[in-house]
């Protein structure tokens, strides 16, 4: 439930120049992961850029669906979010990495997050009164389609994101293992409560890229199974709409 809030300046509009979006969209945090998702729908139609997102609407969808990405940290995240759901997107899946902060979640893994305790400074400006969480729906959504691939675990449960990678410290990391959080990321909380705010349906999806469960940090960009599960996501994802 959102809390009574000022009215701000500058809201999120439509121009003139502005054509409709449809209501399904991924938003794509990386570069790599844009070009997989791109390759689902081989007819697509490019749309004016969103800050520094490329955008692209599938034309051979017959729900219809955009693709938005890459993007990363919460602020550019969230004027990415705002700005599509005044185009019409009300159904939001987003895309990204996360590292691994329990020992049994493993790199190429993927965790679907529940929750998210947030370390960004994005969340605060949109106050809600009860702790945001993905729409149930499109979480079991996710869930029943990643789960029909066997080759890769799926995770659910809380993340913690946060603005500053290179700040986290064994101290944050063993606080967050404790409060059962299963990997870290930077955009999905603020994500999330933007989403809660302003009353549409967003679930994240995120790949397993590196690990600091043992408090100490093992990269896992090139392990063959982070780069086997980041190909058979997007092809899953592809029927999910």
């Amino acid at each position: 439930m959102v809390k009574p809030v000022s009215k701000a300046l500058i809201e999120p509009a439509r121009s003139r120049k502005d054509t409709p979006l449809p209501a399904h969209a991924f938003l794509v945090f990386t570069q790599q992961d844009m070009g997989l998702m791109r390759a689902q729908w081989p007819e697509t139609q490019p749309r004016p850029r969103l800050f520094l997102s490329d955008v692209v609407v599938a034309e051979d969808h017959a729900a219809g669906v955009v693709l938005v990405g890459p993007m990363i940290g919460a602020p550019q995240a969230v004027m990415v979010l705002e700005k599509i759901i005044v185009l019409g997107v009300r159904r939001v899946v987003a895309l990204g990495w996360c590292g691994s902060l329990q020992p049994h979640v493993s790199v190429g893994d993927v965790v679907l997050p529940t929750s998210a305790y947030s370390e960004e400074g994005t969340s605060s400006h949109y106050p809600l009164s009860t702790p945001a969480t993905p729409s149930p729906a499109l979480l079991q959504q996710l869930q029943t389609l990643l789960q029909k691939d066997k080759a890769f675990r799926v995770h659910k449960g809380s993340v913690w994101s946060t603005d500053a990678p290179y700040r986290e410290t064994k101290e944050k990391v063993f606080l967050y293992q404790q409060k059962g959080a299963l990997g870290v990321d930077m955009e999905m909380s603020a994500l999330l409560t933007v989403a809660a705010f302003r009353g549409i349906d967003l679930a994240g999806v995120l790949v397993v890229s590196d690990d600091l469960s043992r408090l100490r940090w093992r990269h896992g960009f090139r392990d063959p199974r982070f780069q086997e599960t980041r190909k058979r996501v997007p092809a899953l994802l592809r029927h999910l709409f």
